[in-house]
This record gives structure tokens, sequence and C-alpha cells, in this order.
């Protein structure tokens, strides 16, 4: 009975982890799926009959050169054992990456990382921010389509009764694209 459990909370993991990281995945190590998934927390629990796996308590999740943690990390399912979706929060959940190729890390953080699977759609919400190196996107909620490679950026949303964004309520979006550096030849150098 334990093996079993055992086996089913790592399953659940697998499948979350691997959703959560295709928000990234373009730009990370290619070896990083192939390597072991560890998760750590305080607590876990499967639920079988909700289809629903729950780690509670300074989440910490590694696979390869990701890194990411938060303090609670649900992951539900269909019920044919298929991710649905998988929500990471956090006072600030967050992630890392290092890419292929000496490319900077990628870095990001959210209160709450939501990875809906069948619609290929990942939203950071709350005091997102992601970077790598110098750059820069920042906003009340990121939201990432893998699938058409579409991201948006929004502020926070106004009182208004539909949710809708105000721009006199305050908060503003903030993206920071660097010049891209040039090597100048040296003064030591000969033609």
């Amino acid at each position: 009975m334990i093996i079993m459990w055992f086996f089913r909370i790592q399953y659940a993991a697998l499948s979350s982890l691997f959703c959560l990281m295709l928000f990234s995945h373009a730009y990370g190590l290619s070896s990083d799926f192939e390597q072991p998934i560890e998760i750590e927390a305080d607590f876990a629990e499967l639920d079988d009959e909700k289809g629903v796996t729950v780690y509670i308590g300074k989440v910490l999740v590694v696979q390869g050169s990701i890194v990411m943690t938060g303090d609670r990390l649900t992951a539900r399912f269909t019920s044919d054992r298929e991710l649905e979706d998988a929500v990471l929060e956090g006072r600030l959940a967050t992630f890392k990456q290092t890419p292929d190729e000496g490319e900077l890390d990628i870095e990001g953080e959210a209160e709450i990382v939501e990875m809906h699977a069948f619609e290929n759609i990942f939203y950071l919400t709350g005091k997102a921010k992601v970077t790598q190196g110098k750059r820069l996107t920042q906003g009340h909620r990121i939201s990432y389509d893998t699938e058409r490679s579409l991201a948006t950026v929004r502020a926070s949303k106004g009182n208004s009764p539909r949710g809708e964004l105000d721009p006199r309520e305050g908060g503003r979006v903030r993206i920071v694209i660097p010049p891209k550096e040039s090597v100048k030849p040296s003064l030591l150098e000969k033609d």
C-alpha cells in the first residue's frame, strides 16, 4: 500500500512538473526532462477520488537545472489520470532554469503560478516578474500561450464589476529590453 501511494505521488509530481515547466522549456537545458524529479514538502496528500494531489509547506521541486519553490502545489487530474491543471502558490512562488548554450538563467516569481494543460496556457498572477539577465517583464498578471508563443502582460485590475483594467487605478506593466551588447575591438589588436 505504501509503495502504491509513493508511485501515485511520483506520477502526479511528474505530470504537474512537466506541465509547469512548459512555460520555459523552449529556453531550458535539453537534458532537464531526462533528469529525475525531486519534490520536497512538509506534507503531501493524494485524493484519488477527486483526482487531486497537494503538497504543502516549503515546497521544493527540482528537475535538472529547473528549481521551483512555493508554499503549496496543487495538481488536478482527469479520470484518465491526465494532468488538467496545476497551481503553485507562495508568498512568492519562484522558478529558475538554466538555458542551453551559456545563456543567462531565466528566473520568475509570482504569488500564483497556474498551468492549464488542455489550453496550453500559463498564468503568473500577483507581483508577476520574469527576468533573464537585464531583460525584465513585470506586471500584475503575465499569461503565456505555449502553443502560439504569445505572452500578455497586464497591470493590476481596476475596481469595475467585470475586473476590467483601469489605468487610473495605478499599476503599470514594465518591460525592459537591454541593448544588444557589441564587441569593441581592443586597442592592442593589429589589423
